[in-house]
């Protein structure tokens, strides 16, 4: 039987930050002290006011929604080991594993459009290459017209969001607004997702039915508890709901706020701060509403290759073992390598039979 999943999660909420002025040096100081405090005690907080359009949000949104309800066959046209290297496509309800266990979603694998003409994809460089996109006339087809203009739109937008959030968390760190883009960031290494969790039940309030008898007795979560790899995370989710985020004081709730991202830090810069901001885990719950939920995490980390070659700590904070506190017990700050390095070692675990495709 699915696993109920009943936890006490607490009342307490993460901060909500505008950064719509932060243009304004005065705006600016006080968006990176709320930044500060945030990181140091949350991991996670709100962003308002970034200045993406709305209207392309929900367009997102809608052609998502409807490229998910194409038939299983149709959409395992665009299927990662397709992709091979590129790590791009589509995969099935249950194809995905967190800390071992199936999570409860479907979902498109996306990144950086790069042409096979381009020196990293020449270089056979993982995890970089061409999108698994449907053709203009299968766009047509599918009525989801627009869909990869809209994606390549979206990820375009929300990663220069990123490089505004980097330099307000540089500021916030009294290091020069450049430190993260003149190092690591320049160039990032982008990879988003959209994901749907299907409602485990239906309108009808009966279990969903493709693929249920085959992974419910296993899935305990939507996704399994977890912390990102790179250096931040910049989340959409829709009015469904169901992100949790371990607090210092326990597991709190992450509802969707109307106009808003969530963002959260990851492994790399918990890495660089000394643990000082810390990657906090996070789940997602199953999805019992009865309709499905979308959710677009675009992930801003590191170059592939980073700068110069090895992730290193900020010479002014101190690095620690904090492992024994961790999620995972793995002493982040003793890790020396490239970001692609640290990630290629978790890739293989997330997708085992894709393994051999990208490594």
């Amino acid at each position: 039987m699915l696993n109920n999943n009943i936890s006490t999660v607490s009342v307490e909420q993460l901060p909500i930050i505008d950064i719509s002025s932060y243009n304004e040096e005065l705006k600016k100081q006080i968006v990176s002290k709320e930044i500060e405090n945030a990181c140091k005690n949350f991991g996670f907080f709100y962003i308002k006011g970034h200045g993406i359009e709305q209207e392309l949000i929900d367009r997102l949104e809608r052609l998502s929604k409807k490229f998910f309800s194409l038939d299983q066959s149709t959409k395992m046209k665009y299927r990662m080991e397709l992709a091979q290297k590129a790590w791009r496509g589509y995969f099935i309800v249950g194809g995905e594993l967190t800390s071992g266990l199936k999570d409860w979603k479907e979902g498109l694998y996306l990144g950086t459009e790069l042409s096979d003409e381009h020196p990293m994809v020449i270089a056979q460089t993982p995890l970089h290459g061409l999108n698994l996109f449907p053709t203009s006339q299968e766009e047509i087809d599918y009525d989801i017209v627009g869909f990869k203009d809209t994606i390549l739109t979206y990820i375009d937008k929300v990663t220069q969001l990123g490089h505004t959030l980097m330099e307000l968390i540089a500021i916030s760190l009294n290091l020069s607004p450049d430190y993260f883009s003149s190092r690591y960031t320049q160039d990032p290494l982008i990879l988003f997702r959209i994901f749907n969790y299907p409602s485990i039940i239906n309108d009808n309030n009966n279990k969903l039915g493709e693929g249920s008898e085959t992974i419910e007795d296993k899935v305990e979560w939507g996704v399994g508890e977890h912390t990102d790899y790179g250096v931040l995370t910049i989340l959409y989710q829709d009015n469904v709901g169901g992100l949790q985020v371990h607090s210092k004081n326990g597991w709190i709730s992450a509802p969707p706020i109307q106009g808003s991202f969530v963002c959260n830090i990851g492994d790399m810069l918990d890495r660089m701060t000394g643990g000082l901001y810390r990657s906090t885990p996070h789940r997602v719950e199953l999805n019992r509403s009865g309709r499905d939920r979308i959710s677009f995490p675009l992930f801003f980390d590191p170059n592939f290759n980073s700068y110069p070659t090895e992730i290193e700590g900020i010479e002014q904070i101190q690095n620690k073992d904090d492992s024994s506190s961790r999620w995972d017990h793995f002493n982040i700050h003793s890790f020396k390598g490239s970001y692609g390095q640290y990630l290629l070692n978790k890739v293989g675990k997330v997708f085992p039979d894709l393994k051999n495709n990208v490594l």
